[in-house]
């Protein structure tokens, strides 16, 4: 097929790469713009992947921690403009889509919109705030966490526009103060490093056949035989998961440990046995999963 040169600046812009690279690339996916991201990886275009994920949205992050650190909300309304974002009509629509999410814990962003928190219909208001700014306002997601037995952290990064829970059982309420400073430090190395599961376990095997593959076709490129490819390339593995796995991630903070041994000393000093669950990360312009 004709790749148009629209479609050129389209993937340039996605993914930082150059003209005639975005161009061939098209060419060799017949358009398809998720193979053309690849190809560009596998020629060693290292800012395909991240840029290709994201959007121009504004709006804000806003995250609150109740019940004793038991349960927590995280939400995400975005809005056209950054100036929007921060005018008093935004915020306060923004807060009130969190109060009624913890008031009346909808299950998907529609039915959000249908509850109302003070005799507040979000919908009905969610109306009247884009007919008086007049741009396109919407609450994108939301994240409502529970624990009975452990501790929820929220972090909120300056300018509201990046947000994180981390959520963690089995934590001893006398030690609750302690665990949560360890939890504060793994909620802030989410936001910094971008993981993107907790545990390796939880990678779809889609996701490390195509990073194997991508490996693979570098090692070839950079002229490895082929019969020691997958060695190698289970090697580039670990390392893939050393970036994107948060257990498995250098701490940010002392570059001697990993998350997963922050755990772990403070399960051998309190002879406890808490553990990470999950984390939830919004950020502005992120892919919404």
């Amino acid at each position: 097929m004709a790749i148009t040169s629209s479609q050129v600046k389209e993937l340039r812009d996605k993914t930082g790469a150059g003209m005639m690279d975005c161009k061939k690339a098209l060419e060799e996916s017949n358009g398809d713009f998720e193979k053309a991201i690849d190809t560009l990886r596998k020629k060693g275009a290292a800012v395909a992947a991240k840029r290709a994920e994201r959007s121009a949205n504004e709006g804000i992050v806003l995250t609150k921690i109740f019940n004793d650190g038991k349960e927590a909300v995280m939400v995400e309304v975005n809005c056209e403009t950054d100036f929007v974002a921060k005018s008093e009509d935004f915020l306060s629509f923004a807060n009130l889509a969190l109060e009624s999410i913890i008031a009346n814990k909808p299950n998907s962003v529609e039915e959000l919109m249908n509850t109302a928190y003070n005799g507040k219909n979000l919908n009905s208001e969610l109306t009247a705030i884009i007919g008086k700014i007049g741009e396109k306002i919407e609450v994108s997601r939301f994240t409502y966490e529970k624990t009975d037995s452990g501790l929820i952290v929220d972090y909120l990064h300056h300018g509201s526009k990046l947000g994180v829970l981390v959520k963690a059982d089995n934590v001893p309420s006398e030690k609750k103060d302690e665990f949560s400073d360890v939890t504060k430090d793994i909620a802030m190395q989410v936001a910094a490093m971008k993981p993107m599961f907790m545990f390796r376990e939880e990678f779809p095997r889609t996701v490390l056949d195509k990073e194997i593959e991508i490996a693979k076709e570098l090692l070839r490129k950079e002229g490895k035989p082929e019969h020691m490819l997958d060695k190698i390339s289970e090697g580039k593995l670990n390392k893939f998961f050393e970036e994107n796995c948060l257990v498995d991630q250098v701490f940010v903070k002392d570059n001697s440990k990993k998350i997963q041994n922050l755990i772990e000393d403070f399960n051998k000093k309190n002879s406890a046995e808490a553990k990470l669950v999950l984390f939830k990360r919004f950020h502005l312009g992120d892919e919404k999963k």
